[in-house]
Order: structure tokens, then sequence, then C-alpha cells
């Protein structure tokens, strides 16, 4: 009865992890005014080998709502290391923002 009950258990653990993966979108569009970024969610998930908890929540919602990663806010959010400036700072673990809006903006 008992390996019953774990493998009913374990089975609906997985369906309830195959549910929350499928829900992940590979790309996210942030519309903006110096262009539209396509983030691309999939490269960077695998990137940080699979942990959530890298971004979320301590850089960003679990959500697509606009970050509001205004003008001017590239500078400020590099230097705190937060938002997208979490990695993408000098010397973090991506390309620094400045120099390389056509890395991310596309009109």
């Amino acid at each position: 009865m008992r390996t019953l009950a774990a493998f009913i258990l374990s089975l609906c653990l997985l369906m309830t992890l195959t549910a929350i993966a499928a829900e992940e979108p590979d790309t996210i569009v942030f519309e903006a005014k110096m262009g539209n970024v396509t983030f691309d969610h999939k490269a960077h998930n695998e990137a940080a080998g699979d942990d959530c908890t890298v971004c979320h929540d301590a850089l960003f919602p679990e959500s697509r709502a606009p970050i509001n990663f205004k003008d001017k806010m590239h500078r400020t959010a590099e230097a705190n290391k937060t938002s997208c400036g979490g990695c993408h700072h000098d010397g973090g673990k991506s390309f620094a923002t400045k120099g390389n809006c056509k890395r991310c903006h596309v009109k």
C-alpha cells in the first residue's frame, strides 16, 4: 500500500512539474520606444542551469508584466545590479548594456 501511495505521489509531482514547465514561455516581448526587446527566456534559463531562483523573484517577478526599464534606468539597474543589470553590467556574467543597445532593442 505504501508503494502504491508513493507511486501516486510521485506521479502527481511529475505531472505538476510538467504543467509548470509547459507554462514557461520560450520568449517574452517587451515593448519599448527604442525598439521592442525580445527576451529569450529559454536561453537565459539554460544559462542559469534551469535554476529559476537566479532571477525569480530576486530580479524579476514570475509574470509577463512590463518591467518599467525606462530611459536612463539602464545605468541605475547596472549600478544596483537589479533587473537586467543583475547580470548585464561591467564585469558581470553577460555584456553591459552601455553601447550594446541593438543587442536587445530591435525597431
